[in-house]
């Protein structure tokens, strides 16, 4: 863990920040710092204690027993945060007009005498510091803001928002200077991993994070506006700030375009205190349905059959053709009598499986049910039910009927036959145009595409996992396995029980003989963890989503509790409509729209020649105005000179890393990415070769392209073109 005594200052200055430094600047500071530093290792302490106490505490049974486990998680999660930080959880102060200065960190902590050292950045008392502005101050003198490099302060930033912040002698003492720790932070860098950015959080973007969670949140804005980092940080808020979206309610699942995003933003999160939010990818969502790679459809006109919600809602027509009960009755043959099965017998069974269980797994329901109407025609019979049961089980021409009847269906096999069997698709979805069946067939049906991830995810949903049945008989086997050994036990010391009270006897009691069963002898599934239900869904890039994509969503957010993260003029496919008509129109009711307009990220160089380049196709494109400016143009070239420019940017900077977009892709290495425009979307990049842009195509798909290229880099952007 990282050595939290302070040293001999906890500010290590470049030299030209030496006037930052004097005591009366930092004097405060290093004196709050130092007590930080003390209840840090004090709270390691004392938390590796209450974790080793838990673990060897006794467990007790059920409830107790998932108490002490989310207890120690609980623990050892903020365990893992106050290590993986040292002084550095504090992120700023802030001098009210009345009052002490207050800390803000990434946790909450006081000392051992109740102090509070720092309030967590998601509090109430911590907003101003994100918050105020000149314009409306809430009620700060002044608001300071660290830097921090190797666990040590490498300049702050100080802002007045009173003239009484710049007294003589006050705690508030400013150091004001031309260029805010949070500018000069915009120019710094990238690494492969994207940073949390808690301490330069803008105003416009704290109002999105902390907005409420109920409904449907939209957050559009422009390339660098900001929107990725504003969805983690909301994610983070909403876990600490809403009880309904704690992990025992459903948590939150978090939705990426990509991959390679994920894997960008994958430190975000656990460096904001939350490890247990889920983040995938649609793809994801299906599980090992398919393969890692699943190319686009290449047919235009069938993606679009694909892409509406209608031809998603065919997937229950075609499951509950595997659930119409046989129409005519059979004579069960037994060794003790003769059962007539009639047709209103099989139709009763068939109704009594739960609407809410999946089909593969409601089939144990049915048959039972199908077994007891059995056992009560033979009751008349005096016939030993356990045998009879046993005898039904092996009937051969019974089983046969119900299998063909009720079968078990894999969910590929479900859509697969969507593709290869027209009558088929034509039960399940008779509103398709006879060319439209046509156009749906498909050599392979089983060559999947993105474009059949929703109907795969709602066959999988719907269907249910094929094996539950016979895990779940093994499950049942193996636990009378262990009553049965667990009762030989008990029978064998009470036997041998000699003494005068017969205290064995007493585990003869129902309940202990209960309690003596494990609930861990019976082997189990792992479960979906993607699943869901989920209190709260994060989607980033949703512009790409079709309507078919949102029901795999939806269907994991019964709630409608989303935050949509996107920008209609970076959507490939066109998006005309309004957010509110587009997600009203998959199912979402009640929508609220936050806009930011500010590009943090990009310099105005690189905006400036990206800009036309997404009017000429959108001219009503969102286009956000940069912040700052690098002070390098933007570069053209032709593509002869690729290895050329790679080859003199990392020769002239130790740090930082490049992307090459829309060549033909190399393997990436920890400095220079190769990536398409579409796998580079929520990225961004120190340096971005953009080569050949004239070859990604014309109209709306093309121009967005070369936009969201171009937008990714922070300091410079190349453009070579054809020879």
């Amino acid at each position: 863990m990282p050595s939290h005594p302070a040293p001999q200052s906890a500010f290590h200055l470049p030299e030209r920040l030496a006037p930052k430094g004097v005591p009366e600047l930092v004097r405060a500071d290093e004196r709050h710092f130092a007590d930080v530093a003390r209840t840090l290792e004090e709270s390691v302490a004392d938390l590796e204690e209450r974790i080793d106490a838990a673990r060897l505490g006794a467990a007790g049974f059920n409830q107790e027993l998932m108490d002490r486990d989310l207890e120690i998680h609980r623990l050892t999660a903020r365990l893992r945060t106050l290590r993986r930080f040292g002084l550095d959880l504090c992120l700023g102060r802030m001098v009210p007009v009345e009052g002490e200065p207050v800390y803000v960190g990434r946790v909450g902590l006081a000392d051992r005498d109740g102090r509070r050292l720092l309030v967590d950045w998601r509090s109430p008392a911590a907003e101003p510091f994100f918050g105020a502005t000149h314009a409306e101050p809430m009620g700060l003198l002044s608001r300071r803001r660290y830097r921090w490099t190797q666990g040590r302060v490498g300049d702050y930033w100080d802002e007045v928002f009173d003239a009484r912040a710049l007294e003589e002698g006050g705690h508030a003492r400013a150091a004001l200077d031309d260029q805010s720790a949070f500018v000069a932070s915009l120019g710094s860098s990238r690494s492969a991993r994207m940073r949390d950015v808690l301490a330069t959080i803008q105003a416009d973007q704290d109002a999105v994070i902390r907005a409420g969670s109920r409904g449907a949140l939209v957050v559009e804005g422009g390339p660098g506006t900001g929107k990725t980092v504003v969805a983690l940080h909301r994610t983070a808020y909403l876990l600490y700030a809403d009880p309904r979206l704690g992990h025992r309610r459903g948590g939150v699942l978090f939705v990426g375009p990509s991959r390679p995003y994920l894997a960008y933003v994958a430190d975000v999160l656990p460096n904001l205190g939350e490890e247990g939010v889920r983040t995938c990818t649609l793809r994801d969502l299906v599980g090992d349905l398919v393969g890692d790679d699943v190319d686009d459809e290449p047919d235009p006109a069938v993606a679009a059959l694909k892409a509406t919600r209608q031809l998603v809602e065919a997937v229950e027509p075609a499951v509950r053709f595997h659930e119409e009960p046989p129409t005519e009755g059979m004579e069960v043959e037994t060794p003790w009598c003769d059962l007539w099965l009639g047709a209103d017998d099989w139709a009763e069974a068939f109704a009594s499986a739960d609407p809410g269980v999946p089909h593969n797994e409601a089939r144990d329901e049915v048959w039972e049910a199908l077994v007891a109407i059995l056992l009560d025609k033979a009751d008349e019979e005096d016939v030993p039910s356990e045998q009879l049961r046993r005898a039904l089980a092996q009937h051969d021409e019974l089983v046969d009927r119900f299998t063909g009847a009720w079968p078990l269906v894999e969910p590929t096999d479900l859509v697969g036959d969507l593709w290869s069997v027209p009558a088929y698709l034509r039960l399940c979805a008779p509103w398709l145009a006879p060319d439209d069946v046509r156009r749906l067939q498909r050599a392979d049906p089983q060559a999947w595409t993105t474009s059949d991830l929703p109907l795969l995810d709602a066959a999988r949903l719907r269907l249910g996992d094929p094996d539950a049945s016979r895990r779940r008989r093994r499950q049942e086997a193996a636990a009378r396995a262990e009553q049965e050994e667990r009762a030989r036990v008990v029978d064998h010391l009470v036997e041998t029980d000699d003494s005068e009270m017969q205290l064995m006897s007493m585990l003869r009691v129902g309940d202990l003989r209960a309690a003596l069963v494990d609930p861990d002898a019976a082997p189990g599934a792992d479960p979906d963890l993607l699943a869901g239900p989920f209190a709260h869904v994060v989607v980033d890039e949703a512009q790409e989503l079709t309507d078919a994509e949102w029901q795999m969503l939806l269907r994991r957010c019964p709630s409608r509790s989303l935050t949509i993260v996107g920008d209609r003029a970076q959507a490939r496919r066109g998006f005309t409509e309004s957010w509110e008509e587009r997600l009203r129109r998959v199912g979402v009711d009640r929508v609220g729209l936050a806009t930011l307009t500010v590009n943090y990220r990009t310099p105005a160089e690189v905006m400036e020649e990206a800009t036309p380049v997404i009017l000429a196709a959108l001219p009503d494109a969102n286009v956000p105005t940069s912040v700052r400016r690098s002070g390098v143009p933007v570069r053209h070239g032709r593509v002869a000179e690729l290895d050329d420019v790679l080859a003199e940017w990392l020769a002239a900077h130790d740090e930082g890393t490049a992307c090459v977009i829309g060549t033909a892709p190399r393997p990436s290495d920890a400095r220079v990415r190769w990536l398409t425009p579409t796998l580079a979307k929520g990225l961004e990049f120190d340096l971005v070769v953009l080569v050949e842009p004239e070859r990604l195509g014309d109209g709306v798909e093309g121009a967005v392209d070369r936009y969201v290229a171009m937008t990714r880099a922070t300091q410079q952007l190349v453009v070579l073109s054809a020879e």
